[in-house]
């Protein structure tokens, strides 16, 4: 196996966007951090190691790697030749929608228990998906192929969460800071300012939101910020103007974050987008 870093995404048209990495790593370390939608991935190379869930996990050549939507989790090599993988990253939308007359007749957005699942059978039928995915044309193909292996995945691997309930009495304004974070991330929020808002006492906020959400608010804001910054980045604006709009100190600060999270820095990103690399 190569020990280059290499890190390619696909932006499909189909499937409201779905996004497909092929990534071969040796000595990347993800920090930890979360996604907006799943991930679905198949070890090819190597092994990698990674955090979800409250704990560790070892994932071998062949085995499946799941993450929910909005988990935390990291990733780092295994082994000293690292790991190579190719996942995709469906919306919990698209979830729900694939997952119609599945599970009930309004579908169900799944909940994957297991962060690591040995299905060689399920997992070479995923690599048949990522390699059609980024060819051009048989879309019903493609479309009859992501929706038979996401619905053998939900029903060998899945269920419903089991945590789908009302947080206790000081998660609900914990929630509508963490909304809020996430929908203004370009405002300079203060901690004394989070915590009036969730009626608590700085302390007592920290470590409540850090219970809650599984990362400190300052990590969470982070997370948010380049969650804007990918959504500015589409629409063409300059890295520079992305990285100031989105309140990194500088492009470098930028930089590492992006990598730190996603693997490849913002410019690799944006040579990813076939809408900007004409």
């Amino acid at each position: 196996m190569e020990t280059r870093e290499q890190a390619k995404f696909f932006h499909l048209d189909e499937f409201s966007g779905l996004s497909l990495l092929q990534a071969s790593y040796h000595r990347q370390r993800f920090a930890r951090h979360v996604h907006e939608t799943f991930c679905i991935g198949v070890i090819e190379e190597g092994v990698q190691r990674f955090y979800r869930t409250g704990g560790e996990h070892v994932a071998p050549k062949g085995d499946i790697i799941l993450v929910n939507a909005d988990e935390i989790h990291t990733g780092s090599p295994g082994v000293e030749t690292g790991w190579a993988y190719r996942a995709i990253y469906p919306h919990p939308d698209l979830m729900l929608l694939l997952s119609r007359d599945l599970i009930n007749a309004n579908g169900t957005v799944p909940w994957f228990p297991e962060a690591v699942v040995h299905d060689p059978g399920l997992a070479e039928q995923f690599r048949l998906v990522f390699n059609l995915l980024t060819r051009d044309g048989d879309r019903l193909l493609k479309e009859s192929l992501l929706l038979s292996s996401i619905a053998s995945l939900v029903m060998r691997h899945g269920r419903t969460p089991a945590f789908a309930r009302e947080l206790p009495s000081v998660g609900q304004p914990l929630r509508i800071i963490k909304d809020l974070i996430a929908s203004c991330p370009e405002e300079d929020y203060s901690l004394t300012q989070l915590a009036e808002m969730a009626h608590l006492s700085p302390w007592h906020f920290l470590r409540q939101f850090k219970k809650q959400v599984g990362l400190p608010p300052h990590a969470w804001l982070i997370q948010a910020r380049l969650k804007r910054a990918r959504q500015l980045l589409r629409r063409g604006l300059p890295i520079p103007v992305v990285a100031a709009r989105c309140r990194f100190s500088d492009q470098s600060h930028f930089n590492r974050h992006f990598k730190s999270s996603f693997g490849i820095t913002p410019g690799e990103f944006i040579r990813t987008l076939p809408s900007l690399s004409a």
